[in-house]
């Protein structure tokens, strides 16, 4: 299957803390490397939190969006294919 990474786009409003909790509960990542990956996405605009299938991608995207908009905060993902996958 097509496989794509889901990316953590910055914002000037999401709390630090916040990304990092959602890294934890959304893609398992431990403390400390969400706390890397978080760093990644205030200093470079974006990291990629994994690399999954698009049913598990989507859902994954779709987890960020429901639990920041619970949250009141506007962070935001996407999905972006892995580049040098055959397309059929």
């Amino acid at each position: 299957p097509r496989m794509f990474h889901v990316v953590l786009l910055n914002d000037d409003y999401t709390p630090m803390e916040f990304v990092v909790w959602v890294l934890q509960h959304v893609f398992y990542k431990g403390k400390e490397m969400s706390v890397q990956l978080m760093m990644k996405v205030h200093q470079t605009g974006k990291a990629s939190c994994g690399v999954f299938p698009y049913e598990v991608a989507f859902m994954k995207r779709t987890q960020v969006h429901q639990l920041a908009e619970k949250h009141d905060h506007p962070l935001q993902c996407r999905l972006e294919p892995v580049q040098g996958q055959d397309e059929d």
